[in-house]
């Protein structure tokens, strides 16, 4: 069975952070077959989260144009055996700037460094990007095409002095000098968008706070779950915002639906519909602490239709209303 899901597609991905007014920033992330998905899904999710908690706000603001880039365009499979779709290097051109790009790592770094027009392609765009930031092995190509000097955090960033000490995106705790591509990505948007934007980011991509769906969710990382069955759960979590079936995980997983929902429910302990749902119960919890969006909205963004219907689910599951919750987490 082929898998033919994706997990993103620019075409998604400007429909979220790229509305059509104020100062957009592009923001490049250059993929290869075999590149490391998590690490490159946590860059991705933090100028996603940027479009959710500035919502409302002025529309002369900074927007951020993300595109996922490969060297052909088209579909790209990950260490992890999920795709993605992106754009082909040229078809921008190379007359245009990035604001940051960032260079995916991963198992098949080794057989891009051999890409003759990867490597050509970075030593042209270097210049031409205020930001050039590796993603693990992604140094090994920036050395390849002769930038060997790892780069630094930019010292003014306020708030990244705080994410640096907490260890986000680290997961050591450490304050190095030279900071991690969530890090990084973070203090992008501390430039833009200012402190409290950045903390809630932060707290949004890596949570500080657990929920009391956020074992359940976190699971999907266990050394118990196969690949397929953690590639299929990080779909679901990306795809919860909106209506998904479980035809399109099992997809994910390279499996039948039959036997997905067997090995879903062995492996993880819960049936892919309860996920789904516990995933969009911590989407909410999280915004509803960490925003300010009407319980209708947060419904919405959160794939459960209406305020409505949320209630109902919090008095379920965690026997409050969803204002309730709110305030009790504030207070």
């Amino acid at each position: 069975m082929e898998c033919s899901s994706v997990l993103y597609s620019n075409d998604a991905m400007r429909r979220q952070v790229s509305p059509g007014t104020g100062t957009v920033k592009r923001i490049g992330i250059v993929l290869f077959g075999g590149f490391a998905l998590p690490e490159t899904a946590a860059v991705v999710e933090v100028f996603q989260s940027v479009k959710l908690l500035t919502e409302g706000e002025r529309r002369d603001a900074v927007r951020y144009d993300v595109s996922l880039l490969s060297v052909t365009g088209g579909r790209i499979v990950s260490s992890s055996s999920v795709f993605v779709w992106t754009e082909g290097i040229d078809v921008r051109r190379d007359q245009e700037r990035f604001h940051a790009l960032f260079i995916a790592g991963g198992a098949g770094v080794n057989d891009a460094l051999r890409d003759e027009r990867l490597i050509a392609w970075l030593r042209r765009m270097h210049p031409r990007a205020d930001l050039v930031f590796p993603i693990g092995e992604g140094q090994l190509l920036l050395d390849g095409a002769g930038f060997r000097l790892a780069p630094t955090i930019r010292r003014h960033a306020v708030y990244i002095d705080e994410i640096m000490r907490l260890g986000v995106g680290n997961g050591d705790g450490s304050s190095a000098a030279v900071a991690s591509p969530l890090q990084t990505a973070i203090a992008l948007v501390e430039e833009d968008f200012g402190s409290e934007i950045a903390r809630q980011v932060a707290d949004w991509v890596a949570p500080s706070a657990d929920t009391r769906f956020t074992a359940i969710v976190r699971k999907n990382a266990s050394v118990g779950v196969s690949e397929n069955v953690k590639a299929s759960a990080k779909w679901l979590e990306a795809n919860a915002h909106r209506p998904i079936s479980i035809d399109d995980a099992a997809q994910i997983a390279c499996m039948s639906e039959r036997n997905f929902l067997r090995r879903f429910k062995i492996e993880m302990g819960v049936t892919p519909s309860d996920y789904l749902l516990y995933v969009r119960l911590d989407m909410s919890c999280r915004l509803l602490v960490e925003t300010t969006l009407p319980v209708d909205k947060v419904a919405r963004h959160c794939g459960i239709g209406c305020g409505g219907r949320l209630a109902k689910l919090f008095r379920k599951h965690l026997a409050t209303t969803p204002t309730e919750y709110r305030v009790s987490k504030r207070s």
